[in-house]
Order: structure tokens, then C-alpha cells, then sequence
């Protein structure tokens, strides 16, 4: 049985690599409560909701 490469169209690990090394490069120079207000800045902005809250 001959198997077949598929060639990728989405590459999830590439992805979150670029996204943490954004979020890196904003974030290097904060202090902890600049990160705590960034973090409760971006998940506000983005509608997501924690894990164990409804």
C-alpha cells in the first residue's frame, strides 16, 4: 500500500511559536503589574472566558 505526502496548508506549531514570540517582544520590558494589566486588557478585548468561569 503506497502512502501519499500531503502538503500542509496550516502548521499549528509554527503559529504558536510567532504568536509567543509576539507577545515576547510586547511584553519584555513590563513589570508584573503591567503583564497582569496587559493579560486582563487582551482577554477582555477578545471575548474569551477563563477556565472555570461562566
Amino acid at each position: 500500500m503506497e502512502t501519499t505526502k500531503k502538503e500542509k496548508t496550516f502548521d499549528a506549531v509554527k503559529m504558536m511559536r510567532d504568536i509567543r514570540d509576539q507577545i515576547s517582544v510586547e511584553t519584555q520590558n513590563m513589570t508584573f503589574e503591567e503583564l497582569k494589566a496587559y493579560i486582563k486588557k487582551r482577554l477582555t478585548d477578545s471575548q474569551t472566558k477563563l477556565i472555570g468561569q461562566a
